[in-house]
């Protein structure tokens, strides 16, 4: 067992569920670029804008008038932490981007504080995604991302942007925040993409 202060970490040999290079933590470790934005739900709103610049919007009350799912999921984060089994509410992409008409292949996520990550409109579609606003049953810390973030469990945690507030589809990739900072364009876990 390897102990590490604040974070309550042990590793699991021969793991099947822990991609390469991760370790097993039961905290939920808060690791930000920046100060934490507090969003009043009154204000919060979530927009999808198209390549052709069209625009859905949603306040916080449609927000939640949405169909909702019950996610339970492990999470990966870059700085090589896993949390297995959590639990989430959210709305999944695939109900947000219904009735959207788009050619893009991508998108970039924008948060409250400007920070952006990019992702790829098939990381985002079928069943792969949400925009989540629960954690362990209870409302979105802050901290955590809270009033939403995003949601993209098979990707390295960092692709979950917190504090979300748009996504704006792309034709083409182009890399966001961490990513223009070295990270992965892509990110994914099990094959340790963390850097470029």
């Amino acid at each position: 067992m390897v102990i590490s202060r604040g974070f309550g970490v042990h590793r699991r040999k021969n793991n099947v569920e822990l991609p390469p290079g991760q370790y097993v933590t039961e905290d939920f470790p808060v690791l930000s670029a920046g100060p934490t934005p507090r969003i009043d739900t009154g204000a919060w709103s979530f927009g999808i804008r198209t390549e052709r610049g069209e625009v859905k919007s949603w306040s916080w009350e449609e927000f939640l008038a949405l169909p909702t799912e019950d996610i339970k999921t492990d999470i990966h984060c870059v700085t090589r932490w896993s949390k297995f089994g959590t639990s989430w509410r959210g709305v999944s992409l695939d109900t947000l981007l219904a009735g959207i008409e788009s050619d893009a292949s991508y998108a970039m996520a924008h948060s409250f504080g400007g920070y952006t990550t990019n992702l790829a409109l098939d990381d985002l579609r079928d069943g792969k995604a949400w925009v989540a606003f629960e954690f362990e049953g209870e409302p979105l810390d802050p901290e955590h991302g809270g009033p939403a973030r995003l949601l993209v469990p098979h990707l390295y945690f960092w692709k979950s942007a917190k504090w979300l507030r748009a996504l704006t589809l792309m034709d083409e990739d182009a890399p966001g925040f961490w990513e223009q900072n070295g990270y992965n364009m892509h990110g994914d876990p099990w094959t340790e993409e963390r850097y470029w």
